[in-house]
């Protein structure tokens, strides 16, 4: 077990991802830096992945964990949809998430720690531990900034942001932790997710909203 809480302080110390709401759905943000021990991996890695119409989630942890459940739950979601010919919610798909984590927990563990946000009849945010510990959020932050990032959106949140405002607030929760955490950098990817799907914000969008 020790080996197991070693390679999982490891693995989480690399990002930072960010989730909140606003008044009409939910503002995902991450920076864009890969690192490999101290060592700078990659400079443009998408850490926020749609799983679904209305649904995405954040990545912290090993790359090769994540794809898979990725994967995976985009596999499940499909059979859900077709078996119940319903709509899936947000809830539903973090507790996919949430059972496949945790069969695997004590023998071979996916070493991750996941956010997933979206739309179903309001906005939601979960978050999923390495155990396939599920909790709902307002907002959240996870990764090696996490600290920095949630010091920041705690000080200004507030219930009924716009969309703007929460887009603003997530990114300067990022650029926060990335100007303390030399794991985090490269900049911020931001997607919006409300009842009209999964947006995902341009460089020159995020600049005209939050400015320099």
């Amino acid at each position: 077990m020790f080996k197991q809480e070693e390679a999982y302080s490891k693995a989480i110390h690399g990002t930072t991802t960010v989730a909140l709401k606003f008044a009409n759905g939910v503002v995902l943000a991450a920076d864009k830096r890969a690192t490999t021990g101290y060592y700078v991996a990659h400079k443009k890695v998408r850490k926020i992945a749609k799983i679904d119409e209305r649904a995405a989630m954040t990545i912290s942890g090993l790359v090769a964990d994540a794809q898979t459940l990725i994967d995976v739950v985009k596999a499940e979601i499909s059979y859900y949809k077709l078996s119940s010919k319903k709509p899936v919610t947000i809830k539903t798909i973090a507790s996919i998430l949430s059972n496949i984590i945790f069969a695997y927990s004590r023998v071979l563990p996916y070493i991750v720690q996941l956010i997933v946000a979206g739309y179903d009849f309001q906005p939601r945010i979960y978050v999923l531990d390495w155990f396939g510990t599920l909790t709902e959020e307002d907002y959240t932050a996870t990764g090696s900034g996490s600290p920095i990032a949630i010091s920041v959106i705690e000080s200004s949140f507030r219930e009924k942001l716009d969309r703007n405002e929460a887009i603003k607030l997530a990114v300067t929760a990022v650029n926060a932790a990335m100007k303390r955490d030399t794991a985090s950098g490269e900049g911020v990817d931001v997607v919006v997710i409300t009842e009209n799907g999964v947006e995902e914000l341009s460089s020159e969008e995020i600049l005209n909203i939050v400015g320099t």
